[in-house]
């Protein structure tokens, strides 16, 4: 199948189009700095994938923005950060002010007037509500962690996201899954017999940066460096 046959494009948010490592340093950084501390940016990203892959076994129903604190005391104890409850809760209300990708709102609005667009995210409701204004609003559907009960890489968020599609009449192959993270959906996308668009967003740095890294890289249907090359490949019709 051409990319143009697809009726749907559903989207990772964070990390695909929200620049939460950006978000992450900023924030990390602040405290660092003020305490005298001094970290490199992949020891903190790198500190936050290992906190994020604990909390994911250890409370795999809550949506990340809740994860956040636990993993806040966790990275301060590695990195020797101030840590306290209010450094952990600060951590969690940086969510508002974490960035878009320079591409994300030009290549949306670009995607958005061929497919219907679903942000599919382990977010909950009030982070969803605050990336979606970043984003411009883009979106004709969004589901949360905090509506299924789970979150990805579980194969419910998949078949949540589905059960909404199909009373629109959209049947599973209309579907491209669009993320930056093999951990959370490339992988299980793929087992589960999606299409699927990787845009590797770390294209040429090393590491997987902040997000929990795989054993193996699952092989998707597309494969883009930046979400301007989906878009792109889209007008020209592949």
């Amino acid at each position: 199948m051409a990319l143009t046959d697809r009726k749907v494009m559903t989207f990772d948010v964070v990390g695909t189009l929200i620049d939460f490592e950006t978000g992450i340093l900023d924030y990390v950084q602040g405290k660092a700095n003020a305490a005298g501390v001094t970290l490199t940016d992949k020891a903190i990203l790198e500190a936050y994938a290992v906190a994020e892959d604990r909390q994911h076994h250890q409370t795999p129903r809550l949506p990340f923005p809740s994860m956040m604190a636990p993993m806040y005391h966790e990275m301060a104890e590695v990195l020797g950060l101030p840590d306290s409850n209010s450094d952990a809760e600060e951590f969690r209300l940086s969510i508002p002010h974490w960035p878009a990708f320079a591409d994300s709102v030009a290549a949306l609005k670009r995607l958005k007037r061929r497919f219907h667009l679903v942000a599919m995210t382990n977010s909950d409701d009030w982070a969803l509500s605050h990336f979606a204004r970043t984003l411009d609003n883009a979106f004709d559907d969004l589901v949360t962690a905090e509506m299924v009960g789970w979150n990805k890489p579980d194969p419910q968020v998949f078949a949540f996201t589905r059960g909404r599609l199909s009373t629109r009449g959209y049947v599973f192959s209309d579907i491209l899954h669009v993320a930056q993270s093999q951990y959370h959906d490339i992988a299980v996308a793929c087992r589960l017999g999606y299409h699927t668009c990787w845009i590797e967003r770390r294209k040429g740095k090393q590491g997987a940066g902040a997000t929990p890294m795989v054993q193996k890289v699952a092989i998707p249907d597309y494969h883009f460096g930046s979400l301007v090359e989906l878009a792109d490949a889209v007008d020209a019709g592949k």
